[in-house]
């Protein structure tokens, strides 16, 4: 395993990082817990937050630097890299602005007996963050903001080739004023981040990833009884019934389906369209992505960039050809210039294709017709995964007795790209477990602890 910054757009090797030593992991899990048995205890929440309001502030004051970054690292455009440091800041900005809302004592109406009773909220030690490189700010910001107000310390191995990105967020930590130790940066490899989970001065892990990489760390915490945090991937139906307005929803499903080059766990991949509308929507969908082509990341208006790796973009290569192989239909696309893929459309995708049952991370669209409201939700359900969905309707009735059956964590109504820092992330089945963000986000790892007084 390598640490190291390439190119996606190019395939150049701009900068490698060494892994960390056995005896520097053993430091730094040291150092975390150190800091955690000193600084976190002895600050108050407001001295916790105060550190945290001054990352949010460094996010934005160093937002062109930590935006360009990331273009290099994961190829992502770069108006959508500086609103991804923009809605970082925010999240950090949400766990200033209500840390002791958060963190109030909940009292308890006994039902006998004299007294009282309380929740107690409290910080349980020393945590591990195993973030992924498609938000490379993003995802950091959910997992160590909530957590580091809260009072735990962070250790944090984020993706192999988002290596620039995690010591610009741990030099922004430093540079806040955070105690060494509270929040530590490690390239580790996979072998030590088992070491680290099984580590008795680790309370938990979060980690954002593939069903793979969920699954073992899952394993592996469980095996140490340690409380484990996933979200993992989805492959999430936009499902249309009805509208007043087909372009704006066209384009909406287009913005859906292509922000972060497609590249996103939530991201609308299935489009599961009732009988009359499915024709007019197949062809002006199909039209408006074929409006975007891949660009330089670099460039201002680009939508759409290369994928991260050229390894991703040779499996969604192969994810394509074998949908192909089994019945699928090429409506628009489909082909690849080194990490580049166009914008593409599968339909004819039937219930054993294993394309059906699959996450396509990329600008790759499947097209599902539907003959009733019944039809359409037994096709948004027919999935491994259970994260995100999305419902249009002119009919509101329909609109929260569809998002009532749809089996995810998030069902988003008549919109797109609706997530907001107090908004609770996840999902259920094999989308993970847990959420992030919101009130939900701070309650994960706590130690929700009984006070009964007599």
């Amino acid at each position: 395993m390598s640490y190291a910054v390439v190119n996606p757009a190019t395939g150049e090797t701009l900068k490698t990082y060494p892994t960390i030593t056995d005896a520097e992991l053993d430091q730094a899990i040291g150092a975390a817990d150190a800091a955690y048995r000193g600084w976190a205890r002895s600050a108050s929440v407001q001295e916790r937050a105060a550190i945290i309001a001054r990352v949010a502030d460094l996010h934005i004051e160093r937002r062109q630097e930590l935006a360009e970054i990331i273009v290099r690292e994961m190829g992502k455009p770069i108006e959508q890299a500086l609103g991804e440091v923009d809605f970082a800041a925010d999240i950090y900005r949400f766990y200033v602005d209500n840390a002791e809302g958060l963190l109030a004592d909940q009292p308890i109406e006994l039902l006998a007996g004299s007294g009282s009773a309380v929740i107690r909220r409290a910080p349980v030690g020393v945590l591990l963050g195993v973030m992924p490189w498609n938000f490379p700010y993003y995802q950091v910001a959910r997992f160590a903001g909530p957590n580091v107000v809260i009072g735990n310390t962070i250790l944090l191995k984020h993706a192999e080739q988002c290596p620039e990105s995690s010591a610009a967020i741990e030099q922004m930590f430093t540079d806040a004023g955070a105690e060494h130790g509270v929040y530590v940066n490690i390239y580790a490899s996979h072998e030590q981040i088992e070491q680290v989970i099984a580590d008795p001065r680790v309370q938990g892990v979060s980690l954002t990833g593939s069903e793979r990489a969920g699954s073992a760390v899952a394993a592996i915490a469980g095996k140490h009884l340690k409380k484990v945090v996933l979200e993992l991937g989805g492959s999430d139906p936009f499902v249309l019934l009805s509208t007043d307005d087909l372009d704006g929803t066209v384009q909406a499903a287009v913005d859906a389906r292509l922000d972060n080059n497609g590249q996103s766990c939530n991201a609308a991949k299935r489009f599961i369209v009732i009988d009359e509308l499915y024709e007019p929507f197949v062809e002006k969908f199909t039209a408006k992505l074929a409006e975007v082509e891949p660009g330089d990341p670099t460039a201002e208006g680009t939508a759409l960039g290369p994928l991260s790796s050229l390894k991703a973009a040779e499996n969604l290569d192969d994810q394509v050809k074998r949908a192909v192989e089994h019945g699928a239909t090429v409506v628009r696309g489909g082909s690849r210039d080194g990490a580049f893929f166009q914008t593409t459309v599968l339909a004819d995708v039937s219930r054993d294709n294993p394309a059906s049952k699959e996450e396509f991370f990329g600008p790759v669209a499947q097209v599902y017709r539907a003959t009733s409201e019944d039809e359409a939700i037994e096709l948004a359900n027919d999935i491994p995964f259970g994260l995100g969905s999305y419902v249009f309707t002119t009919d509101d009735e329909q609109a929260m007795r569809v998002a009532d059956r749809i089996e995810a964590g998030m069902v988003f109504v008549n919109g797109v790209l609706m997530d907001g820092a107090e908004l609770p992330f996840g999902g259920v089945k094999r989308s993970g477990t847990g959420r992030e963000m919101g009130r939900l986000g701070a309650d994960e790892f706590v130690n929700k602890k009984l006070i009964r007084i007599g």
